[in-house]
């Protein structure tokens, strides 16, 4: 199994967008991540904590289906979810496996190695960091 990640994918409104919907389907059918679980969280307007099971919107129905389903999001996770969400909005939490890495992962376990930790670094502190290099390079030239 490649490594495995918890993301949240946050809306500024209480209904899914079609378009992201689509996106995490593309992907799932592209073979880049396996979808190993997911959810719908909402923070109502009033602050209440909604969670719902992704056959609940058709958009989503099927998605999760077929044996390398597993149910691990639990209740402490959409309430950690929850508090990154601003009032009147909703996340797609969705837990992945990155098959990409997968033929890497095996690879390393056979020589008796083990994945020991990943950091997730931002987009827009990658494309920081690449203005600022540009930036140098047009200094110093």
């Amino acid at each position: 199994m490649g490594p495995v990640e918890f993301i949240v994918l946050a809306f500024p409104e209480e209904q899914l967008r079609v378009s992201a919907v689509e996106a995490v389907m593309g992907l799932r059918k592209t073979g880049v991540v396996r979808l190993i679980d997911g959810l719908v969280a909402t923070r109502t307007a009033a602050g209440k904590v909604l969670a719902a099971e992704f056959d609940e919107y058709v958009e989503l129905r099927g998605l999760l289906a077929g044996r390398d389903v597993a149910r691990l999001i639990g209740p402490e996770d959409v309430r950690e979810a929850a508090e990154l969400l601003d009032r009147g909005s909703c996340a797609l939490l969705l837990v992945v496996e990155h098959v990409w890495a997968q033929d890497a992962a095996v690879a390393v376990r056979a020589a008796g190695g083990r994945i020991v930790g990943s950091v997730r670094i931002p987009a827009e502190r990658v494309e920081e960091r690449v203005q600022e290099q540009v930036q140098e390079r047009v200094e110093s030239a």
